[in-house]
This record gives structure tokens, sequence and C-alpha cells, in this order.
């Protein structure tokens, strides 16, 4: 009874096994081109991101200009930032010069809650450094 079994399990293996075979082998359809409408829908949302990118990058060098200096900055200055009082005020000018505005927090002038607040007001720009251009 085993042998029976055995062979039909392996014939129909044989018969099947070719068309398993001749699927793997076929090709996808080519594809159509794509349309003039779609390659222009593609173009403007490229033109359109573009746009978005360089819009950031002016706000970005906008908020830069107009953001304070901690290591040239007055008190007055300072003061009007939210959040500063005459003590803080102080305290930043005290501490000068800073390498970076997260000096503020790892030396304990500002909390770091009100620093994540200042952080995109206040940058720490070093006096005299250029680069070096070889």
């Amino acid at each position: 009874m085993k042998t029976p079994l055995l062979k039909m399990a392996l014939v129909a293996l044989a018969l099947l096994a070719p068309a398993t075979s001749l699927r793997a082998q076929e090709t996808e359809p080519p594809r159509k081109a794509a349309s003039k409408s779609a390659k222009g829908a593609t173009e403007a949302k490229t033109k359109a991101n573009a746009a978005k990118v360089k819009a950031r990058v002016k706000a970005k060098a906008e908020a830069d200009a107009k953001a304070i200096d901690i290591n040239s900055a007055t008190k007055d200055q300072l003061k009007t930032l939210p959040g500063i009082t005459d003590a803080y005020a102080d305290k930043i000018i005290a501490g000068r010069p800073y390498l970076s505005k997260a000096f503020l927090v790892t030396k304990n002038i500002l909390p770091n809650d009100l620093f994540q607040t200042l952080r995109k007001r206040i940058v720490a720009r070093q006096p005299g450094a250029k680069p070096q251009i070889r």
C-alpha cells in the first residue's frame, strides 16, 4: 500500500515541477512610459519642494541673524530674552566665553528647561574665529 502512494506522489511532483519553473521564468510586461501630465506633475512637485527648502534656509538664516550672541551681548540685550532675569544675565556674562550655547546648561548657568525655550534664540559665536583656507 505504501508503494502505490509513493509512486503517485512522485508522479504528481514530476508533473508539477516543470510548471512552477516556467512560472518563475516569466517576465513582467514592459511598463508604459509616463504620460506628459504625470511628468509635469512630478516636475511641479520637485519645484515646490525646492521652494520649501529655500524658504526654510532663508528663515533659518534670518533667525540666526536675529539670534543674540551670548559671548558679546550686553546685559540689557540678554534681558530681552524670555525668562532671563538680572541674576541670569549676570551669570551668563560672568561665565564668558562659551564654546557652545550648550555650556549654559553644563556649567549650571541656566536650568535645562529655560535653555530649551531659548536655544533657538541664542548663539555662541567665537570672537576672531576665522575658517582656515588651505
